[in-house]
């Protein structure tokens, strides 16, 4: 694929083109989420979007709803964690005039604002049991009342939706409906952080230095290498948004043209440690989760491998060096694991 930083204009949308608006990067990682995207885009099935907060949940589902036949009509987003419990049902599905203390007026919800277009269910994994009932039932049936009403509105809404939260987890704490989960479930995207496509910081520092350097008014037309190479080589824990935000800070304290490293103190102690344990981790966790949602299927265009952009042989390689072990797996999965060590995969790398 080529360079994401491309905005979709008028133009585009008259061709049918759909392009990837504010999605930065090439790397491996990235290229396979925007392929499932475009793959799923054309579809009326419903999409999770997992990954840590910070990883740019909201411009893939942006994405999807731009490439999708729906591109020219409603995008409504729901912030499920930012509305207070008590008034997210009216959020979603609206209330009639006197339907509790405080509705002096009919209300549509956000389900009926993007009735023929698409709602985006951020943080879903917080909407609450006493309403997922209610959530459940426009997935399935795509119809639902508005408080204090008998009236059964229809929709044709197309759904994505995104979280943070190990929902599969919550499943089985009782903490969030199976039957929700499955139906939510139907095509997960799983969106890498950013500590996991680390070749991708450099396209990202240049457009948010870019983007800032317009926006402020503080012209930077140099970036030091060693500025670069910190900025490369951090955790990010806060993944893109960190990034972006260090970005805006640094602009601001830019002196001569000449972006400062936004990093804490001592950051190329901090970015040494930081780049070692990516390169040797190349995050744990992220690789579980992504073998998990494969159900440990490691080849093929459905596996691990493809997912997380590596050679089927690389992601072996990194499960044995990272202890990484199949739950109650084969003697044939222990073999073909421990077959591949660094002596025989060192050619590939």
């Amino acid at each position: 694929m080529s360079d994401f930083r491309i905005a979709r204009s008028a133009g585009d949308q008259e061709d049918g083109i759909r392009q990837f608006d504010q999605i930065i990067g090439k790397s491996a990682a990235l290229e396979a989420v925007l392929e499932k995207a475009e793959r799923v885009a054309g579809t009326v099935s419903t999409v999770l979007i997992l990954g840590e907060t910070g990883t740019g949940k909201e411009l893939i589902a942006k994405a999807i709803h731009n490439m999708s036949p729906r591109y020219d009509r409603p995008f409504v987003k729901v912030n499920c964690a930012a509305i207070p419990l008590d008034l997210l049902e009216s959020e979603l599905f609206g209330h009639e005039r006197g339907a509790f203390t405080g509705a002096i007026a009919q209300k549509a919800g956000r389900f009926e604002l993007a009735d023929k277009g698409t709602i985006f269910l951020d943080e879903v994994g917080d909407i609450p049991l006493a309403l997922q009932p209610k959530l459940l039932r426009v997935l399935q049936e795509q119809e639902f009342e508005r408080l204090g009403s008998a009236r059964t509105h229809y929709v044709d809404v197309r759904i994505l939706a995104a979280t943070h939260r190990n929902l599969e987890q919550m499943v089985e704490l009782g903490e969030f409906r199976g039957d929700l989960y499955y139906r939510l479930n139907v095509f997960p995207v799983l969106l890498p952080p950013l500590r996991a496509r680390c070749e991708d910081v450099p396209d990202l520092v240049n457009y948010f230095v870019d983007l800032y350097s317009r926006q402020i008014g503080n012209r930077v037309e140099h970036i030091p290498e060693e500025t670069m190479w910190a900025l490369r080589s951090y955790g990010w824990p806060g993944n893109v948004r960190e990034l972006q935000n260090l970005i805006q800070r640094a602009v601001i304290l830019s002196c001569d043209g000449v972006l400062p490293n936004p990093l804490p103190s001592n950051p190329l102690a901090t970015a040494t440690i930081s780049k070692a344990t990516a390169l040797k981790d190349l995050d744990r966790a992220f690789i579980l989760h992504t073998l998990e949602a494969s159900g440990w299927l490691i080849g093929g265009p459905e596996g691990a491998a493809a997912k997380l952009g590596l050679k089927r042989t690389t992601l072996l390689y990194k499960m044995r060096k990272l202890g990484i072990n199949r739950p109650n797996r084969s003697h044939g999965m222990d073999e073909l694991v421990a077959r591949f060590d660094s002596r025989q995969l060192s050619a590939e790398f």
